[in-house]
């Protein structure tokens, strides 16, 4: 098992930045892929960036790209979300989650592990 905790999270001015940190423990070594979803009230949870453990397939939403950048820090076994000039439409509560898989899509069924989350509220 994999336990996740999410912190970082707060609230921001438009071009504020923000860095999330997810601290994982437990049966770390089953861990592939780690990543960012995010959730805006009345929307689909999404995908905001992804990696692999050994640091292949960094991966960004679209939206996100250029402005947040992921990283982790195997010895600490910590995962971060640098975010950078944020923007209203980043307001959302944000999860890390792991697979047992490497990284390759979306898909729900590949995320075994989920942090309880931090909210991040960006004002205009």
């Amino acid at each position: 098992q994999v336990q996740l905790v999410e912190s970082g999270g707060g609230s921001v001015q438009t071009g504020g930045s923000l860095r999330l940190s997810c601290a994982a423990s437990g049966n770390v070594y089953s861990v592939h892929c780690v990543s960012w979803f995010r959730q805006a009230p009345g929307e689909q949870r999404e995908g905001v960036a992804r990696i692999n453990r050994d640091g292949s397939s960094e991966y960004y939403a679209y939206t996100v790209n250029g402005r947040f950048t992921i990283s982790h820090n195997s010895a600490k076994n910590t995962l971060y979300l640098e975010m950078n000039n944020l923007k209203p439409e980043d307001t959302a509560m944000y999860y890390c989650a792991a697979s047992r898989l490497w990284c390759g899509s979306w898909s729900s069924a590949a995320w075994n592990y989920w942090g309880q989350g931090t909210q991040v509220t960006v004002s205009s």
